[in-house]
C-alpha cells in the first residue's frame, strides 16, 4: 500500500486527509525508519508495508468504532510501542486526548520526539507498567476508550486494560484469528473486573493481509481494588474461573 493507495483507501471510508495530515504520516514513516536503525521499534520498515500494516491497520479501530475518528474522547493505549494504534488515530482525529503507556523509557522518548515533530498536542506519555499505573488514581478508571495492540492473551489483556476504563467506557481488544477461543477463556476475568462483552467485529485487511478481530468490553461496574495484581503476575497466573 503506497501512500497514494493509503489516501485513496481512506477516502473510500469517507476520510479525506489534508496536506498537513499527509505530511504527518510521511514524517512518521521517516522517523520510524530512522530511529529503528538504532532502536528496535519494528520489523516492518518498507514504506508500503508500514502504510498498510501499521498506519492503515491502526485506523481500522476507527472503522469498527467511528466515534474514535470523529469525537472528543479520552483514549489510553497500553503498551504503545512505536505509537500504534494511537498516533495514526490522533493524526486523523486531532480532538482525541491520548495517553500512551509503555514500560520502556526509550520508546517514550521516541514518542515524545515524534509528537513534537508531528506538531501534535493533547498527548500524555507515561513510562511505567500497566499493573502499577492501573492502581494510580491519575489513570485508574479515567478513560472513555482503552485499547492495546498486543500479543498477550485476552484474559491477561483484560486485567491490564480494564482497570483504566471509566464506568460506561469500553476496552477494545485488537486480536488476530484466535479471538473466539481467547474470549471464551477470558469471560471470567472480564466479569470479575467489571466488564461485559457487548460486541465483536471483524475487518479484512487489503491485499490478503489477514483478518483483524475486535472484542468490545463495556465497563459496567468498578474494578475491585486488588486488580491489577503485581507486575508480571497477570501473565504468569492469568485469571481463570
Amino acid at each position: 500500500m503506497k501512500p497514494e493507495e493509503f489516501y485513496q483507501a481512506l477516502s473510500q471510508k469517507g476520510i479525506e486527509l489534508s496536506d498537513k495530515q499527509k505530511e504527518q504520516f510521511q514524517i512518521y514513516f521517516h522517523e520510524l525508519v530512522e530511529t529503528n536503525k538504532v532502536m528496535n521499534l519494528t520489523s516492518i520498515t518498507e514504506e508500503s508495508q508500514v502504510y498498510l500494516k501499521h498506519f492503515y491497520d491502526s485506523l481500522v479501530l476507527g472503522f469498527v468504532d467511528d466515534k474514535i475518528l470523529t469525537d472528543e474522547l479520552s483514549l489510553c493505549d497500553i503498551g504503545s510501542g512505536a505509537g500504534f494504534p494511537s498516533i495514526p488515530l490522533k493524526i486523523v482525529n486531532p480532538k482525541l486526548k491520548i495517553t500512551m503507556i509503555d514500560s520502556l523509557n526509550k520508546r517514550i522518548k521516541f514518542l515524545n520526539n515524534l509528537a513534537g515533530k508531528l506538531d501534535l498536542t493533547g498527548i500524555n506519555l507515561v513510562h511505567g507498567r500497566a499493573e502499577e499505573l492501573g492502581k494510580n488514581k491519575l489513570y485508574r478508571e479515567n478513560y472513555d476508550v482503552v485499547t492495546a495492540r498486543a500479543v498477550s492473551a485476552m484474559n491477561v489483556l483484560t486485567e491490564l486494560c480494564l482497570p483504566f476504563v471509566k464506568v460506561g467506557g469500553k476496552f477494545i481488544a485488537m486480536k488476530s484469528e484466535k479471538a473466539p477461543e481467547e474470549l471464551s477463556e477470558a469471560k471470567y476475568a472480564i466479569s470479575l473486573l467489571g466488564g461485559k462483552v457487548t460486541d465483536q467485529k471483524s475487518f479484512e485487511l487489503p491485499n490478503d493481509e489477514g483478518i483483524r478481530n475486535f472484542i468490545f468490553v463495556e465497563k459496567t461496574k468498578v474494578t475491585p481494588k486488588k486488580y491489577p495484581r503485581k507486575p508480571g503476575t497477570p501473565a504468569r497466573k492469568p485469571l481463570v474461573g
